[in-house]
């Protein structure tokens, strides 16, 4: 395991001091003979959590693809199924370049939603599982089984999500039980019966808006409720928190506080979002996402969650520091949080996954969003100054 001594950072923009690492994980003394790396006076934060994405979808490094679909989210979803064959994608080797590029940002953990469907079977969680074993130690890839295009009207799917959650993914998702599967009980009784059987938590996309979103979020809140699944339970998207009947919002967040139930947004530009001020005032844990990176669905992206902590800022109207400090909180600490990752931080004892910024404040190193210095998992370099150590395929 990795020792080393990290000279001259300020953790979280405070006071200039040396940490100490030992087998990975932050010590109160300097280990004997341990490497010395200057930091220069920066900061340091822990690593950057990318909470919401799909490793399986990217088109990172393949030719450029002309994007000429509808513009339902079913016409993206079935233009997606069906061309990923004459796209030649391989979702091993497209996965593996995009968590090299959210590591060279400073990323440390990643949870993608990967898709199962009968038109490709496992083929996406086998092929992100190959890039989390190849990259263990490097990055931490926790899966989600997704069915995109949808469960209960697609017979089979089920019991694809069944075996891939036998095969070792760690999370149970699902997709608007009202406008893609057509049967909220039928599906969100599917989901959480795996979650039952498997022990697993739940992350389940809410595209869904207004009072239709909302009926699907207190289907997915009773049985959060009736399961005792309080603090295991993820909605991403969450587009309904956004609506313009706040006294309704309230009466939601209220619920979801009761029930520990999470939110992950990735602060679109196209779509009402929630308001992530209103979310830690209700005491929900928050975290955050990149969601598609240069996919078919889009052109955009590029995994950096410094940059995506612009975009919860812009998208929030986040103007003071303390509330630019929030949106960075969301993309370290939140995510963490949802992910339960077992410790996470800059304490001694904890794991030593953490990014150098550049800035005088931890506000200001949102704004600049300039290359990392330095990102160590577990104490071991694993990029600098914007470039991680190992090329992608």
């Amino acid at each position: 395991m990795t020792s080393l001594t990290l000279k001259n950072v300020r953790p979280m923009a405070g006071a200039l001091t040396d940490l100490y690492i030992r087998d990975g994980r932050f010590a109160d003394s300097a280990p004997e003979g341990a490497e010395v790396i200057d930091g220069g006076g920066r900061i340091v934060i822990p690593g950057l959590v990318e909470a919401h994405t799909h490793l399986d979808k990217s088109l990172l490094g393949l030719p450029w693809y002309r994007n000429e679909v509808g513009p339902r989210l079913i016409d993206k979803i079935t233009n997606e199924r069906e061309v990923k064959v004459a796209l030649g994608l391989d979702p091993q080797v497209q996965s593996e370049r995009q968590a090299i590029l959210s590591m060279s940002h400073g990323t440390t953990q990643i949870r993608s939603h990967v898709d199962v469907d009968t038109h490709h079977g496992l083929a996406g969680i086998e092929g992100v599982m190959a890039t989390r074993e190849k990259l263990a130690g490097l990055v931490e890839i926790e899966i989600v089984v997704f069915p995109q295009s949808s469960m209960m009207p697609r017979l089979g799917t089920l019991e694809l999500m069944d075996e891939a959650l036998a095969l070792g993914a760690e999370v149970v998702g699902g997709i608007d039980p009202c406008g893609i599967d057509r049967d909220p009980k039928g599906h969100l009784d599917a989901v959480f019966a795996l979650a039952e059987k498997h022990g697993k938590p739940v992350d389940i996309h809410l595209h869904e808006r207004d009072a239709l979103g909302g009926f699907s979020m207190e289907e997915i809140i009773a049985r959060t409720k009736a399961l005792g699944m309080q603090g295991k339970v993820t909605i991403s998207h969450a587009f309904c928190l956004g609506a313009l009947d706040r006294g309704y919002v309230a009466g939601l967040q209220d619920q979801l506080a009761e029930q520990r139930i999470h939110i992950v947004t990735t602060a679109p530009a196209s779509a009402p979002v929630p308001l992530v001020k209103e979310l830690r005032a209700a005491g929900i844990l928050t975290g955050a996402g990149s969601d598609g990176i240069r996919d078919t669905w889009g052109p955009y992206g590029n995994a950096d969650m410094l940059e995506r902590a612009m975009f919860i800022g812009l998208r929030n109207n986040l103007r003071r520091d303390d509330e630019v400090e929030l949106a960075l909180d969301i993309c370290t600490f939140g995510g963490a949080a949802i992910m339960e990752t077992e410790g996470y931080g800059l304490g001694p004892g904890d794991r030593a996954d953490c990014v150098l910024v550049e800035g005088e404040t931890l506000a200001e190193a949102v704004a600049l969003r300039a290359p990392r210095p330095l990102v160590l998992k577990g104490g071991r370099v694993i990029a600098r100054n914007g470039t991680c150590v190992i090329e992608a395929p």
